[in-house]
């Protein structure tokens, strides 16, 4: 990792205040001034700063429970993001695993590990997406054997991969989909003539949406669940 990196995830400052310490020798290699910014930190290196040693930085992995009425995105001119709900250094650097509609609730992963982010959210890992929804008709019972079987959605050429629902209800199901297509658990019960009223993510894989998360909070992963992906 460069140092200018290094030093801006350790501390949280910007690159341009990173290299205004490199150029007033305020930072140290394994006890050596050093100010080539470019310079790459191994492991193993001491990386000091006005003789304090910084922590090599960690990847970061946070599940959010995400509100109604904030969109899945870093900025946005209208509307509150997820990204502004995480009260982190560098808080912009995080990716989204697993994007939902803005009227959508539940779990939302967000990771500044690009490899891991991608693990989370690419069909061919089959990492199933678990919601919980309600909708506006009855759900009829011969609804389960055609998730099963795929649904062609309103301007697609390609059914969905086969899909579970399992019935809760007369207007509650729940869905576990192995795909992420736009908009498509509201767009397979358009396809059945019905419509959704409300849709809440509560797991992605062995990742379970922690039951003490009001909306709007989050916390770190733990081992076990960032090893799960």
């Amino acid at each position: 990792m460069r140092l200018d990196k290094y030093l801006a995830k350790s501390t949280g400052l910007s690159r341009k205040e990173v290299k205004r310490l490199l150029h007033a020798d305020e930072v140290r290699v394994n006890g050596e001034p050093e100010r080539d910014a470019s310079r790459h930190v191994q492991e193993g290196d001491l990386v000091t700063l006005d003789d304090t040693p910084m922590e090599r930085p960690e990847p970061r992995y946070l599940m959010l429970h995400k509100p109604e009425g904030v969109v899945c995105a870093t900025d946005d001119p209208t509307h509150p993001t997820v990204v502004a709900l995480i009260e982190l250094p560098r808080a912009e650097e995080l990716h989204i695993a697993g994007r939902l509609d803005i009227d959508a609730t539940g779990l939302v992963l967000l990771t500044d590990d690009g490899k891991w982010s991608h693990r989370a959210t690419s069909p061919r890992h089959k990492t199933g997406k678990v919601y919980h929804v309600t909708t506006a008709d009855p759900i009829p019972p011969a609804a389960v054997d055609q998730f099963a079987r795929g649904l062609r959605l309103k301007g697609e050429h390609f059914p969905t991969k086969p899909a579970q629902l399992e019935l809760l209800g007369e207007c509650e199901a729940r869905v576990t989909l192995h795909e992420g297509r736009y908009h498509q658990v509201k767009r397979m019960f358009a396809a059945l003539g019905n419509r959704v009223e409300t849709l809440h993510r509560e797991r992605i894989g062995d990742i379970v949406l922690d039951d003490s998360l009001f909306p709007g909070e989050y916390r770190p992963l733990t081992d076990e669940e960032i090893n799960s992906i």
